[in-house]
């Protein structure tokens, strides 16, 4: 073949173009458990967040297995006895794009300090793409013990610090119910007061709005469980929380 040739420069291309796209797809596939066990561990890592929890993320399976001691999994506000998919590998995403009362949801009870905690994933839209995070709840069912968000592509310096403390240290003791009646947390332009406002990012209005909208649309199919079972928390010495749970619905 004349390597000076039209024919030639066709060939060789094809051929380079094709061992690439080989080396590629396998390099993403030998990896890809590697990869799919970090984002179980980030996972984890982000639920012991919003307990105050801070670990690497090769100490988040540890971590997790002792403070996270029942993983549930309610629909339509109620407890799942014999839930298809684990309360883990729920996808947030999925779940959300579903009516309320059809959405299986997971809850995460840990126990920290001789206390018990309610830990609820949220997720929802920002400005420019998808925004997350995990709430956790005392015991009481309604009192915020903490917060974390996280996001893909918000604008750093405004949208993005939504992740940052400044944001997240004003959700601490923050309530979530009313007289019995659930009430989400609003998400003020820098005037926020009371038990159920926070002030929202200078700048990310839009973002802000997205985190106050994801509050309402995530948490509120938790609460009329929390609320009501909340007592049952103090579960038998040596019984599992989910045990307890299911015995009194």
């Amino acid at each position: 073949m004349n390597v000076n040739g039209n024919s030639y420069t066709y060939v060789f291309s094809v051929v380079m173009v094709v061992l690439v796209a080989v080396v590629l797809s396998v390099a993403a596939l030998s990896l890809k458990p590697a990869q799919d066990a970090n984002i179980q561990k980030e996972k984890k890592q982000e639920i012991l967040k919003s307990l105050g929890i801070e670990v690497t993320r090769d100490e988040a399976e540890a971590s997790f297995e002792t403070y996270i001691t029942d993983q549930l999994v309610l629909k339509g506000g109620k407890l799942e006895a014999n839930p298809e998919t684990p309360a883990f590998d729920i996808k947030m995403a999925d779940a959300v794009a579903k009516p309320m009362d059809e959405r299986e949801v997971p809850l995460f009870i840990a126990e920290r300090d001789g206390k018990v905690f309610y830990i609820i994933p949220v997720r929802g839209k920002g400005l420019w793409g998808p925004i997350w995070g995990y709430v956790s709840i005392l015991s009481d069912g309604y009192t915020i013990a903490g917060a974390t968000f996280g996001h893909k592509s918000e604008t750093p310096g405004l949208g993005a610090e939504i992740s940052l403390p400044v944001f997240t240290d004003q959700f601490p003791g923050k309530k979530l119910a009313v007289n019995g009646a659930y009430q989400s947390i609003s998400v003020r332009k820098g005037d926020a007061a009371g038990d159920h406002q926070v002030d929202g990012i200078s700048g990310g209005t839009i973002t802000s709005v997205g985190v106050e909208s994801m509050l309402n649309d995530c948490l509120q199919p938790y609460m009329s469980f929390l609320l009501s079972r909340s007592s049952v928390l103090s579960a038998p010495e040596g019984a599992a929380l989910s045990d307890t749970l299911i015995s009194v619905l």
